[in-house]
């Protein structure tokens, strides 16, 4: 996927191909490499498979790997699935939201893995297709739903909620200074007409933005950003599948996430120190089984592109990469 939250339309530029290059690719591979390329062979997931491009670089750089793609996105789905029929079985796609990962490797008869990759964010795809309503900078109907079968909607977000739950989800999830402004001026404008399409909403959002404020980029970014995790519940997921994801991590195991904006990151970077630091009291002259560690971090802080990749693939700028490997126990005892 790999669109970011904040920032994750680039005004003027639309996804060239379904094929799009992955944001930090081979930083990815090298890290996932020493769980893959051990012998024998290897499972990894592809939590957010979205059109399949890390999917694809993983199987071609690991022959002896196979792939459990999950995406809620069905249309990914079977765009990925034709991107990847040439691995046959060594590819195993999967229709959940991520934070079901241990329902679906159950299914599959995966009890551990050996490695797993998050790209969050929106994937090309979606941007790209009016239909699919989240583009603030086109016209398109209010929809942002990554899974079309769930049944809430941006528009009925807009058309339902209260002012200040409006408002808590733009200052939230958007951290949105005029959120409350904002929340207030789409009350008032349903009341006389419903706001069912993107061009609608910017209006309001443009009629309510003081003049001393108009330049500082688009109007909808913010708003937009979290009008979408609040109709995919996305960072309740988020809360959900990392741990989930780090119980399933054999031994040697690795996990790589891609992040693009602090409510993300915050969120990753929470789950991974909850394994990788020591929970014994300070001054304890033993470490026990139950206090030590079971990740070790394999990034210092949260790495970014560097600027010959931003060049080239702008979607890039605001990505932030964190990553650990599992240095004892099991996924039974994690």
């Amino acid at each position: 996927m790999g669109i970011g939250m904040n920032g994750d339309e680039h005004p003027g530029v639309r996804p060239s191909t379904p094929l799009h290059v992955p944001v930090l690719l081979e930083t990815t591979l090298e890290l996932l490499a020493p769980a893959l390329d051990r012998e024998g062979p290897s499972t990894v997931v592809d939590a957010t498979l979205g059109l399949g491009g890390h999917a694809e670089a993983v199987l071609a750089r690991f022959p002896r790997t196979t792939l459990v793609g999950i995406d809620r996105d069905p249309t990914a789905l079977r765009l990925a699935g034709d991107r990847l029929a040439g691995f046959g079985e060594r590819f195993r796609p999967a229709h959940a939201v991520y934070d079901a990962i241990p329902e679906v490797l159950d299914r599959l008869g995966h009890a551990a893995v050996d490695g797993v990759l998050f790209d969050l964010g929106v994937s090309s795809m979606q941007l790209d297709r009016d239909d699919r309503g989240f583009s603030y900078s086109r016209d398109v109907p209010l929809d942002m739903r990554m899974d079309p079968g769930e049944s809430r909607t941006a528009a009925s977000i807009i058309a339902e909620y209260p002012a200040r739950d409006l408002s808590r989800i733009f200052r939230i999830y958007g951290e949105e200074r005029l959120a409350d402004r904002y929340a207030r001026a789409i009350a008032q404008a349903r009341e006389a007409t419903p706001i069912r399409g993107s061009a609608e909403l910017v209006a309001v959002l443009e009629a309510a933005t003081p003049a001393a404020l108009k330049g500082r980029g688009h109007v909808g970014k913010r708003v937009f950003q979290a009008l979408r995790i609040e109709v995919n519940r996305e960072l309740e997921v988020l809360e959900r599948a990392v741990p989930r994801a780090l119980d399933r991590i054999s031994t040697g195991g690795r996990i790589v996430v891609l992040s693009y904006h602090s409510l993300e990151d915050r969120i990753v970077k929470r789950a991974l120190a909850a394994r990788t630091v020591s929970t014994a009291p300070r001054g304890l002259p033993v470490e026990t089984d139950e206090t030590a560690p079971t990740f070790r971090m394999l990034t210092r802080g949260a790495p970014k592109a560097a600027d010959g990749e931003v060049e080239r693939n702008p979607r890039a700028a605001s990505v932030r990469l964190r990553a650990a490997e599992r240095i004892r126990g099991d996924h039974r005892t994690a």
